[in-house]
């Protein structure tokens, strides 16, 4: 009977663990001296959590098309923000300023999203230690 409380109580707390491996500060994965600007349309939506990640066909200066991900807050933070599940659509074209991924690949934090109907809204997490957070205390304050 002990033996399987504590697998149980093992797979429980495992299960508790896993989704918080997922999340991360800005600075874990984002180079906040590496500043992009990206444009082009949405190819696919990921709507899930912790984060959710948006895709966008990027036309480089040499004409040849990269597929960025873009990474933001989760989605009831987007939702507190005016973000809806509609608010970006597959074939959207959107403009999105951020910072690139430490590792160079193809993904950037999207900060600010510029929507189709040219809204601008802050797609970053609050808190998270990243350029322009809208709840970072400011010098002085």
């Amino acid at each position: 009977m002990k033996t399987k409380l504590m697998v149980g109580s093992f797979l429980a707390a495992a299960l508790l663990v896993v989704p918080l491996l997922a999340h991360h500060s800005f600075s874990a994965e984002f180079d906040g001296t590496k500043p992009i600007q990206l444009k082009g349309p949405v190819t696919k939506i990921d709507w899930t959590n912790p984060h959710v990640y948006f895709y966008i066909d990027v036309k480089g200066s040499d004409g040849k098309v990269e597929n960025w991900g873009c990474e933001t807050a989760g989605p009831g933070g987007l939702l507190r923000r005016g973000w809806t599940r509609n608010s970006l659509k597959v074939g959207d074209e959107v403009t999105v300023n951020g910072y690139r991924a430490k590792d160079g690949s193809h993904l950037a934090d999207a900060r600010h999203i510029t929507l189709p109907d040219g809204r601008r809204i802050f797609g970053g997490t609050p808190g998270d230690g990243g350029p322009d957070d809208p709840s970072a205390k400011k010098p002085g304050a």
